[in-house]
């Protein structure tokens, strides 16, 4: 079992498309990159925090890997709009791969590499070292019992 750590703006919609993927065991919502190791929904909004929403994901890498994982990543959201997504505006709505160790950051400096060069230049995702993951389990919990 693998962890990917992903941002791609508002996390409910890549959430749900991860979670219909083979290999994906499980999701979880949440915020990383920021400067402390815990933090809310409404602090993150702030855009005092640094955290941006992530999806982290739990995967079998014998059924799908981390590259093709990055290339869905790539596929569900725009990497070119700088802090936002969609209606979203805000730092903590940003492109961005965060990696759990040299593998992982081998393969998405290769993959952003190879879409930068399709895209002319104009990606604006960023790649860093996981930093402060903190789930965002009150608001999960309620959206889980909405389904």
């Amino acid at each position: 079992m693998e962890i990917a750590v992903l941002a791609l703006g508002c996390f409910w919609g890549p959430e749900i498309k991860f979670s219909k993927i083979d290999g994906i065991i499980k999701t979880e919502v949440g915020y990383c990159g920021g400067d402390s190791q815990t933090t809310t929904y409404k602090e993150v909004c702030t855009g005092n925090t640094n955290h941006a929403e992530v999806v982290k994901l739990d995967f079998d890498e014998k059924v799908i890997s981390y590259e093709k994982i990055l290339n869905i990543f790539f596929e569900i959201h725009d990497p070119t709009t700088l802090n936002s997504q969609g209606p979203d505006f805000g730092t903590q709505y940003r492109s961005e791969i965060f990696y759990l160790n040299d593998k992982q950051k081998i393969i998405a400096e290769k993959t952003l590499k190879n879409l930068n060069e399709k895209l002319s230049g104009k990606v604006v995702t960023k790649i860093s070292l996981l930093k402060n993951y903190c789930p965002a389990e009150e608001y999960h919990q309620k959206y889980l019992e909405k389904r």
